[in-house]
């Protein structure tokens, strides 16, 4: 089984290997489908469909040698704010089209790079500019992601204040070495800092981020830091399994140099996957997907992703975002001086889209709804008029007779061997011609 970009082995970890988020692949988005998005966003939404809205903030302390994502470390609070209203004059620009004037937002979610890294002043003025024209107040979730060192109890209560629901936290490793080896800002130390103000807030979801494999992890470490977690009794626990997608520093290392990986192979980041998944659930926590695990009674859970995941709309703003309106798919521009540049010119800042067809929609609700670990076939029969189970009868019984998943009737779940493998399978579904492709 391949990495997901052809090439590799089955348990190296190559440089290429990606986390699945969407489909057909980025790198099947071009310019050519520019017009498409432009049109999607002149005409009413599609009847039924739900609304998001993401926010990015590419703002960090230092750069994680593993980050894959358009973030910046050398910037000052004039070029910040500069930054922030152009975000700001972005969502106006959405907000004004067709398709998105007027609909309630489902869920809210400021990611980055580090949210937290911005100043109460700054958040508070960027949430009362985007709240006049896209009002979360009904909203399910709101989600903001944090890096410990960048919080501070005022910080934290200006980030309450604005409605969040779920607060995510980067925690990734309790061990400072493996920490500062891969570039993470914060020490251990922090965390435990912030905790005790995120509960006097009572936040509705606490939720802490971990990484299997990063560079340096022993089984010691490992065990270490899901004790660790386990003590902070968050209401959710994200486990990723490292990736080396090319854009990263390690990935870049690798090729320059020619070294072998430094990560740890497949095979042991799944058996650490597995051992935070087989303690969590002693512990009272439940599987709600392929990385997420909730604590019962908690009512934890992801609007965000479930929506997402089930073919919601979502404005992406920010630089280098994507997004998706009414089938289709849409990146910003990717760079700084580009991005915001053609805001202040009046135009939103997109850089390429794909228009997708019925049949490409169909592929991504059910891959990205295989890392749920379970789902049902009667949601394709109702949304789609397509029995899944037949159409796709080949990958489904291959990953069968391998001992991935198993379905009777309509319903269709992953053993535990295809929960922890499960963006290794979803390649077995992709169109012919997306199956080698690069994914970005």
């Amino acid at each position: 089984m391949s990495d997901g970009t052809g090439t590799g082995t089955a348990e190296e970890t190559s440089v290429g290997s990606v986390f699945i988020s969407n489909y057909p692949p980025y790198s099947a988005w071009s310019q050519n489908g520019l017009p498409d998005i432009q049109a999607a966003l002149g005409r009413p939404p599609l009847p039924g469909a739900t609304l998001g809205l993401y926010l990015h903030i590419p703002f960090c302390r230092q750069r994680c040698k593993f980050c894959y994502f358009k973030v910046y470390t050398e910037m000052d609070s004039a070029q910040v704010r500069t930054y922030l209203n152009a975000l700001g004059r972005e969502v106006e620009l959405a907000a004004a089209s067709p398709a998105i004037a007027g609909r309630p937002l489902k869920f809210v979610y400021f990611g980055g790079g580090t949210p937290s890294f911005i100043s109460a002043r700054d958040l508070n003025a960027l949430v009362a500019r985007v709240k006049r024209v896209m009002p979360w107040k009904g909203a399910e979730e709101i989600t903001f992601e944090c890096e410990p060192g960048t919080l501070t109890q005022a910080k934290l209560e200006a980030i309450r204040a604005i409605g969040v629901t779920r607060l995510s936290l980067g925690v990734e490793s309790f061990d400072d070495a493996i920490l500062k080896e891969n570039g993470r800002a914060h020490l251990s130390a922090e965390i435990l800092r912030v905790i005790p103000w995120i509960r006097a807030l009572a936040f509705d979801q606490l939720n802490i981020d971990l990484i299997a494999g990063m560079v340096g992890e022993s089984w010691d470490s490992w065990r270490a830091t899901v004790a660790r977690t386990l003590e902070l009794d968050p209401d959710s626990v994200t486990v990723y399994q490292m990736e080396l997608p090319f854009n990263t520093v390690y990935s870049q290392d690798l090729l320059g140099n020619k070294r072998a990986t430094p990560v740890a192979d497949w095979k042991l980041k799944r058996a650490w996957n597995e051992y935070a998944i087989d303690v969590l659930q002693a512990a009272g926590y439940e599987v709600s997907s392929a990385y997420t695990m909730v604590k019962r009674g908690t009512g934890g859970r992801f609007v965000y992703r479930d929506a997402v995941w089930h073919g919601s709309d979502m404005v992406g703003t920010g630089v280098a975002s994507f997004g998706h309106v009414s089938g289709v798919h849409y990146q910003n521009a990717p760079e700084w001086g580009d991005y915001v540049a053609r805001i202040q010119s009046g135009h939103l800042p997109i850089s390429r889209a794909l228009e997708t067809s019925p049949s490409q929609r169909l592929v991504r609700e059910m891959i990205l709804q295989l890392k749920l670990g379970r789902m049902s076939a009667a949601y394709f029969r109702d949304k789609f008029g397509v029995e899944i189970l037949e159409r796709f009868a080949a990958p489904f019984n291959k990953l069968r007779d391998e001992g991935m998943l198993d379905f009777s009737g309509d319903r269709i779940e992953l053993s535990r061997r295809g929960l922890l493998r499960v963006d290794f399978l979803l390649p077995e579904f992709y169109d012919a011609e997306y199956r080698n492709a690069r994914y970005t």
